[in-house]
């Protein structure tokens, strides 16, 4: 993350300097995946420190969620004044340092391969250790928290790839203009890197927006809970779902609150419980059990 932030910085400030549309988008499209990352980071880190601090009555993972969907706004203005640049650059060229903004951008390229060696290895060890680990301690527990863990790297990987590829338009676009004299090729580079960011951004404050406001209720998950529920329905002596609501808690996992009327005396929550314990993302469930004379459909 302070590799890819640190080179985003110097991206930024060299397109600014040497008046190149294309190196100012490659430093901003790697700020957006300096912030993937660092996320991910802040998000560790602030679930260690807030652990056990009871005010969090799900924990402190929205953290991450909420500075993500702060982050994707302003990564959206960003992309805007990216774009409207570019369009004034377009029809008023100016003078590109092409030499300098070329050396630049290959370092760029260069950090961004690097980075890659690093996740790639990390994204390696993490996957041996956390499959021999299952074996060792039994694979639902052991290995889910592993699997977390190289979901994460996968995505910071990913992240960094793709800015392995921006760096390499930009290297494009500034020899083209350098070499062919085509200096539209960098306002151009500017508008498609724009749109790179503004998508990215776009795609988080889809995704945060979704848990943030807790719309889960078309999530594959529901479906599921509401199939084990319908076992307990068997007819005038059996259960009927009164009320469901599930949430997101954390990345993969959802806590569950179900109200069931019944006329089944044998029914308890305990057994509800049960039945939907075989769902390993649900880690918090409440069950109410509503006894009634006569069933009222």
């Amino acid at each position: 993350m302070l590799i890819t932030a640190a080179m985003m910085v110097v991206e930024i400030a060299a397109g600014l300097w040497f008046n190149s549309m294309a190196l100012l988008a490659d430093g901003w499209h790697m700020s957006s995946h300096a912030l993937a990352i660092g996320l991910s980071a802040f998000a560790y880190a602030a679930a260690r420190r807030y652990a056990h601090d009871h005010r969090f009555a799900f924990g402190t993972w929205k953290i991450e969620i909420l500075a993500g969907f702060a982050s994707a706004i302003f990564l959206l203005g960003i992309a805007a004044l990216m774009v409207f640049g570019s369009v004034e650059r377009i029809f008023s060229p100016q003078a590109i340092h092409y030499k300098e903004a070329m050396a630049v951008t290959v370092i760029g390229l260069l950090v961004n391969i690097g980075c890659a060696l690093i996740l790639g290895d990390a994204h390696a060890h993490g996957h041996a250790h956390g499959h021999e680990h299952g074996h060792q301690h039994g694979h639902g527990h052991g290995h889910g928290g592993h699997h977390q863990h190289d979901l994460n790297l996968r995505s910071a990987y990913v992240h960094v790839l793709a800015d392995a590829a921006t760096s390499v338009l930009a290297i494009l676009a500034l020899a083209g203009g350098w070499l062919l004299g085509w200096r539209w090729l960098d306002p151009v580079m500017g508008i498609v890197g724009a749109g790179l960011v503004g998508a990215w951004a776009f795609g988080l404050l889809k995704q945060t927006g979704v848990v943030l406001l807790d719309r889960e209720m078309d999530h594959p998950v529901v479906d599921e809970v509401r199939e084990v529920l319908q076992a307990f329905d068997t007819g005038d002596e059996g259960a009927r779902v009164a009320d469901l609501h599930v949430w997101r808690v954390g990345k993969e996992t959802f806590s569950c609150l179900v109200s069931l009327v019944t006329h089944d005396p044998a029914l308890t929550a305990a057994r509800v419980r049960s039945a939907l314990a075989v769902h390993e993302e649900l880690v918090h469930i409440t069950v109410e059990i509503h006894r009634c004379a006569d069933r009222a459909d």
